[in-house]
């Protein structure tokens, strides 16, 4: 087993708070301090605390300032709830997400649309609310109760977010997929949850082209047509703004929808805490997703905690979360409201009409939060780009990274072309199972190259051994567990009332203990954190268990010649040990050649071990990836072991999944290669 000098061997500090004493997390440790009589002397003894008292959670109710019609019982904070794993928190309290959102009903600006057009449209919380009040309305006058899901195929826009917000003032629940989902995608999904209304896109442009969805949105309506689909709202084209004809059975277009509200004021219902607000979905790689419930009280305290704590975002920002619809950072994203800054809304390819352009409006919109991935950072390291040598970029002050494991090579490359010292980069790991953070950074903490700086607070994150123990002192990886309850845990999956595959999903290895399924370590020195990949995917040749985000370390050196890579185990059937295969997707006009091949080799050696090297390295023509930017490991390892996966609606680019069948007989391809 690697000791952790290998794991952290590229830390260094990259940064740290001019001012930590004014730092939204410093602020709450002091507040708990004067209200308890405590000395929480620092943010681990915080965290600490957060995760040994659930007055934690009473005292971050206060913070945040929710807004609530009844606010929690400190006597009872949590109750038995449905499955013993998950309790009910804060019973008795009354509230409703999307006055949490609306509460600031002025003329600052809430949500600035854009896209590859270049056209810039802003939205003011006042603007947004009358829109919210007149889809609600015309919800309400077809029907919509309490419960009931409302579904949506949509892009990232101003009329997605007024459909998610109508939904919850009424107290019904959202769930929404990406526009470039396929069908069989779309309905593994909304076959499940049996929406009462879908909304619908009818032409979207991405990367410059137009995209007629009416076929596959008519194949979608007809088919839930028989599962309890009462209305189908289609939306005007992207392009044009036009409303599209259609002969579509059960579907209207939006004018006429919203033609139906009756001018009754906007409402918010008061729910419980526990109320389902979001359906999300497992990724789904080789079978049918997940449909994990959200609750609206856990969903806002959580990803308010995240992003007004741990980033400190507030009225004076303007937070930029590039996602679609389909990806749990959408709904993240949301809370940016709840917090009272803009929140822009981007539809369409970063790479349209060129990186230069999207990183230009970055700039002139004046971000100051960026939320990105590892993999657009790469991209634009990769092609030479020098980001201050495009845009100032003097309001960024946050760049928050998730999706992927941000190597220590990204973490040097990002803090120094985007601004040095100015910029606090926060990278985080977190999961749609409970639409927040298990480990990110705070404000009044240092920055360690390839390190997430500490544990979210009131998430008590251990690694655990395969037999249970934790063995987060010894700087050995094992897997993410957490230990203790919070508010977003889900509160169980859409037709699964016994709870047999929620449990299945998270507690069956250590039983009443959630294990995330990510491999991680803790440097003991700093307590800064690396996610070395998923734990299903765990290489483990030969007893020497490693992950995968080690290797694509030490290929951050090679972005020149390399575009991207993927690194999974192969144990067949007659395999006695596991061995490591590398796969390397060129850029235009690179190959892999022996000298390459040596060097990589040689890199890995040296930055890890000998262990770590691969037994076979080979050139792929592409590599699979979900619709929301997940590199997909495993179903490549199945493939490579010898199982016959199927690719579900989820797999981005399903074809590249065949070209790693080749690799199962591999005595035979290395003689043909």
């Amino acid at each position: 087993m690697s000791s952790s000098d290998s794991y952290f061997a590229q830390s260094r500090l990259l940064w740290k708070p001019a001012q930590p004493a004014v730092t939204p997390v410093e602020l709450l440790r002091q507040m708990i301090n004067r209200k308890h009589g405590l000395q929480l002397a620092n943010y681990h003894d915080l965290h600490k605390y957060s995760v040994e008292d659930y007055n934690f959670w009473l005292d971050l109710w206060e913070a945040l300032n929710i807004v609530s019609s009844i606010p929690p019982n400190p006597k009872q904070i949590t109750t038995l709830g449905k499955f013993p794993e998950i309790p009910v928190w804060f019973p008795g309290a009354r509230l409703n997400y999307a006055e949490n959102l609306l509460w600031r009903n002025s003329d600052a600006i809430a949500c600035t649309a854009s896209g590859e057009s270049g056209v810039v449209t802003h939205y003011t919380f006042r603007e947004l609310r009358r829109l919210v009040r007149r889809m609600a309305a015309a919800l309400r006058v077809h029907g919509l109760q309490v419960g009931d899901r409302v579904a949506a195929v949509v892009t990232n826009s101003i009329t997605a977010v007024t459909i998610a917000l109508a939904t919850a003032s009424i107290g019904g629940i959202f769930s929404s997929t990406a526009t470039d989902m396929g069908t069989d995608g779309i309905l593994d999904r909304y076959r499940q949850i049996t929406p009462k209304f879908v909304f619908a896109e009818t032409e979207v442009v991405y990367a410059g082209k137009t995209v007629n969805l009416l076929p596959k949105v008519s194949a979608v309506i007809n088919d839930l047509a028989d599962r309890g689909l009462q209305q189908a709202i289609l939306l005007p084209s992207a392009r044009t703004n036009k409303e599209v004809y259609h002969d579509i059975n059960q579907a209207v277009n939006l004018s006429t929808f919203l033609d139906t509200d009756d001018g009754r004021e906007l409402t918010f219902e008061q729910l419980p805490f526990s109320q389902p607000l979001f359906i999300l979905y497992s990724s789904g790689t080789s079978g049918k997703p997940k449909c994990i419930v959200h609750s609206a009280g856990g969903v806002l305290m959580q990803t308010m905690k995240d992003q007004q704590t741990h980033m400190g975002i507030s009225a004076h920002d303007t937070y930029f979360q590039y996602t679609t619809t389909g990806w749990m950072m959408w709904t993240f994203m949301l809370s940016g409201l709840a917090c009272g800054a803009r929140i822009i809304l981007y539809d369409g390819s970063p790479f349209y009409p060129d990186l230069r352009t999207y990183l230009k409006f970055i700039d002139k919109q004046g971000v100051s939060v960026l939320g990105t991935s590892p993999r657009f950072l790469a991209e634009i390291a990769g092609r030479g780009l020098k980001p201050l040598e495009i845009g100032s970029f003097e309001a960024l002050r946050v760049i928050a990274c998730t999706g992927a494991v941000l190597t220590p090579p990204m973490f040097e490359w990002t803090q120094k072309e985007f601004g040095g010292d100015r910029i606090h980069l926060v990278s985080t790991s977190g999961g749609t199972d409970i639409c927040a953070s298990f480990v990110t950074g705070a404000s009044s903490l240092p920055v360690y190259a390839g390190e997430i700086s500490c544990k979210s607070l009131g998430m008590k994150v251990e690694v655990f051994d395969p037999s249970g123990n934790n063995i987060e002192h010894t700087g050995s990886p094992g897997e993410l567990v957490c230990t203790r309850p919070h508010p977003s845990l889900p509160l169980y999956f859409w037709g699964d009332p016994s709870g047999e595959k929620l449990r299945d999903a998270y507690f069956n290895m250590y039983p009443g203990i959630w294990r995330q399924g990510d491999f991680m370590v803790v440097n003991p020195a700093t307590k800064g954190i690396m996610i070395l990949g998923r734990s299903d995917g765990v290489l483990n040749p030969s007893g020497v268990r490693f992950g995968s985000g080690e290797i694509y370390s030490v290929m951050e050196k090679f972005t020149d010649s390399l575009d991207d890579s993927l690194c999974v185990g192969q144990r067949r059937p007659q395999d006695q040990d596991e061995r490591v295969l590398l796969f390397l997707k060129m850029r235009p006009g690179k190959k892999l050649t022996p000298d390459l091949e040596a060097q990589i080799r040689t890199e890995i050696r040296k930055a890890l071990s000998a262990r770590h090297v691969p037994k076979y390295i080979f050139e792929i023509e592409d590599i699979p990836y979900t619709v929301n930017g997940k590199k997909i490991e495993i179903a490549v390892k199945q493939i490579v072991s010898g199982s016959n996966v199927q690719p579900s609606g989820t797999v981005a680019n399903p074809e590249s999944l065949k070209l790693y069948h080749k690799y199962r007989d591999l005595d035979r391809t290395k003689a043909k290669l």
